[in-house]
């Protein structure tokens, strides 16, 4: 869904989107890419990707494969893969990912965990050998 570059390709393959004039509250579970532009309050999870536009306020925990935030994100943020952040985003949460990309002018405050698959196969091989 997302290129290189950090754009959105495939626009119409977003399952949920939710437009400039809308604000929604609730809790966001599903499978598809969701793209946000307006107003959302409460929870956000996904298997696929996740686009926050530069006007967007998201006040929720989001998990997700992929994102690119461009707007404000009050909330932790935790990707399986990249997380790709814009000069316009201002994120105030905790951040966990894989892969992580941040643009000049961009206001994080929180904490920031970089994991991998290495790191999650290590953590395994510890509890196993704590058991025995």
């Amino acid at each position: 869904m997302f290129s290189k570059d950090g754009k959105l390709e495939k626009f119409k393959d977003a399952e949920t989107i939710i437009g400039a004039s809308v604000k929604v509250k609730g809790n966001f579970q599903g499978q598809g890419n969701i793209i946000v532009e307006g107003t959302l309050e409460g929870s956000l999870k996904t298997k696929a990707n996740l686009f926050v536009g530069d006007k967007a306020k998201v006040v929720a925990n989001i998990e997700v494969h992929d994102a690119i935030i461009n707007g404000m994100v009050s909330g932790n943020i935790k990707t399986r893969g990249c997380l790709s952040i814009g000069s316009s985003a201002k994120i105030m949460g905790d951040i966990q990912c894989a892969e992580i990309s941040i643009d000049k002018g961009a206001s994080i405050n929180g904490q920031l965990l970089m994991t991998s698959d290495e790191d999650k196969k290590i953590v395994k091989e510890e509890k196993k050998e704590t058991a025995k």
